[in-house]
Formats: structure tokens, sequence, C-alpha cells
């Protein structure tokens, strides 16, 4: 696979403009009927363009991996998610525009259910709305531990931002979430000797906000995952030479895209209004990356026909976008989300590229079974960027 140091020294500046299309978890399993969401769903806007594209899966991190929408999103835009590990927490972080320091470190926060006995039996709280979150937030922050000041800043429905300011915190901690139902609490666990106070201080937290929550039936305890401190990333204008910007209703991948260097614009709260941003802004930026989150959230709800409705939903507004004729046009998910799993998986993620450079397969039809069957075949996602670049002829020749 081709890294992003070699990519620099190929990309030059050009008129021509890339739009990334990222449907989260738009990946899916066959239901009882032997079709996914996505061959379930009638998209005619997505099939007309796939007959003139080139299609395939692609691997966000490897074949058998189940991924975090972080490493996902990192393997699309080019970064090796191995190489560059970024925390959740520092992500959501930076999507709701605090003002992080050197001295900070992050986790993402789920409101969470506990039963009489401790034990988990609802990860999301309901999906509580964003107004009680904000509620339960102001419990939680201005906490001082040992030294350590806490900040609780809501991000949206169940999920926050806690972050901890003091000097000498270590970000090698292991998650308080088991990522399960059914099961108690982690503790937050240093995975190295330096770690230790850090650890310490996250689970007298932890055991606080137990006692500040007890009553607060469904959202009544915390689950905390991916600390990390600040990171720094090569960004797109250095490697790609583009001028890149983000539509995203979800502050993590507002989060993500400002590491990555792309300005992020302002939008609405729906799906139209994502892409009347885009036409709004069409002129100011080469390389737009639009989030639709709403796939992911419904496939993890096991929520087969509302996944259906929003990739329709989509489909809808999609000639907001082709009417715009951008020179590169790319349609994927950052991992899949079968309803019937309830959960992120490792199955391989439907793609299309179009543009007017490239060579289109025989592909009728946007869908995992027949996206198995295009020209791309089977890719790495960090392949992506690459063919993008090219497409959109802004790699120069390799060699003499």
């Amino acid at each position: 696979m081709v890294e992003q140091e070699f990519l620099k020294k190929l990309t030059t500046k050009t008129d021509s403009k890339i739009v990334l299309l990222v449907m989260d978890g738009l990946g899916g399993l066959q239901n009882e009927t032997g079709k996914t969401e996505l061959e379930t769903a009638n998209h005619p806007n997505m099939d007309e363009l796939a007959k003139k594209s080139i299609c395939g899966l692609s691997d966000p991190i490897s074949p058998g991996i189940t991924p975090g929408s972080g490493p996902a999103h990192m393997s699309i835009f080019g970064y090796d998610p191995l190489k560059h590990e970024i925390g959740r927490g520092l992500l959501d972080t930076l999507g709701i525009d605090f003002e992080f320091t050197h001295d900070d470190m992050a986790a993402r926060g789920n409101y969470c259910t506990l039963d009489e006995k401790g034990i988990i039996t609802d990860r999301r709280a309901g999906r509580i709305s964003t107004d009680k979150n904000i509620e339960l937030c102001k419990k939680l922050d201005g906490m001082v531990i040992d030294g350590v000041k806490i900040f609780a800043r809501p991000v949206k429905e169940h999920r926050f931002s806690i972050i901890f300011r003091g000097k000498g915190l270590v970000d090698k901690i292991l998650d308080s979430d088991p990522q399960k139902e059914g099961l108690k609490p982690l503790d937050a666990v240093a995975t190295e000797k330096s770690a230790g106070f850090t650890a310490e201080v996250v689970n007298k937290f932890i055991q606080k906000a137990k006692e500040i929550l007890k009553n607060d039936h469904p959202a009544n305890m915390v689950l905390l995952r991916g600390f990390s401190k600040m990171v720094k990333l090569p960004k797109f204008q250095e490697v790609y030479q583009l001028t890149p910007a983000c539509i995203a209703l979800y502050p993590m991948y507002k989060g993500l895209a400002r590491l990555c260097g792309m300005e992020v614009i302002n939008s609405g709260d729906t799906i139209e209004t994502e892409f009347q941003t885009l036409k709004d802004n069409f002129s100011k930026y080469d390389f737009f990356y639009m989030h639709i989150k709403q796939t992911d959230s419904s496939g993890e709800d096991g929520d087969f026909q509302r996944k259906v409705k929003i990739i329709e939903q989509v489909d809808k507004s999609l000639p907001v976008l082709t009417s715009l004729n951008p020179d590169v046009i790319i349609i994927t998910g950052d991992h899949s989300t079968p309803a019937v799993h309830a959960g992120h998986s490792w199955h391989p993620v439907p793609l299309l590229i179009y543009s007017k450079k490239c060579r289109f397969d025989k592909v009728q039809r946007f869908s995992e079974s027949d996206c198995i069957c295009g020209g791309l075949g089977r890719i790495s996602a960090k392949e992506i960027m690459p063919i993008a670049l090219s497409n959109a002829g802004k790699l120069l020749k390799y060699g003499a």
C-alpha cells in the first residue's frame, strides 16, 4: 500500500474537486428476506451513478478485523490506523470545540443503565436526549480529584466527553466500558506503570459519578473509553495539496476532520441540510468529506427498516451532489453495521468511485452483492485516497 510520505511527493494542486460521502456503518448482512439493508433499499440515483463508476469492497483495517469509527475513518483518509492510534475521547472533545491543552487527557463517555446488581442493561441509557445529557454533565462537571480538575461536556444524546486536566497524566489506560450488556463496568487499568496515578484518578471519578447519578435512571452510571492526550497528524493540505472541508452532524467526526486539517462547515441537523451545505460551499474548497451518521445508529439499534429508510433518504438528496458535477465522487461506509448484528462487524464495505476518467465496470446496482463483482475488487480502505487523487488528476507520474 502507498504511504502518505510517498504520495506527498506526487500530489499536485489542481482545480478539480472530490466529494467523499461516508454513510457510517453502510455495510450490512442479509436478514430473513435474504437481502441486506442496501440491497433492500430503493436507491435509483446511487444505482445510476454505479453504472458509470468503478465499484468494489474495502476492508477498513484488515480482513476479519472489526473496526471502531475512528480507525476506520483514518483508513479512508489515507492514514495508517495502526500507526496513528487515536483515542475516541480526543476526537469527541475536539468536535465540541473544547480548548484542549497539553495537560489534558480526554475520554469518551456513555451514560448507561445499571440494574440493582450493578449489571449493565443498556450501554446507551435509552439514547437519552441531549438536553438530559446537558443536565447530567452539570452534575459531574468541576470535580477536583488528587489535584486533577475534571470537565464534563455533553456531546450528543447519551455521549459526553470527560477531560482530566493535570500535570503528568498518561493515557495508557484500558476502557471501563466492556462494550457489552449483561456485564459490570470495568475498572480503568493502567497498561504502563507511568499511568498508575492517572488510572487511580479515573477510577475515583467513576465511583463519584456512580454515587451522583444513582437516582437518575436510566442514566445512572458512566462508561469511559478511548483515553487520549493530544496527537499530531500530517495535514491534508501538506500531504494531498487539498483545501478540505467537513460536513458532519456528530462531534466525533468533526473532531477527526479538524485533526486532519479540514475546515468544519456548520450545517443543520438533517441529511437534507448537509447536502444543501455542500451546494452552498462548493466553490470554496476542492475536497469535501460528508458524513451521514444515521445509517450506523439504526444498525446499532438493530433497526433494519430504519437503516433502509435512511439509505433511501440519502439517495433522494444525491442529485444535489451530482448536479454540482464534481470531478470525483466516492460513496462508501467507514465500516459495516448490520442491523441483524446490532453493532459494528468485520464485513467489507461497499465502495463506489465515479469520475470522468475511471474505467467503469459492469456493476448495475450499488449493493454488497454487486460490488463484490466490481472492477476494484476487494481493497484496503487506505487505497481509496490515491485512487481518488489519480481520478481527479492530482497525482504526478512516478519516475522517468
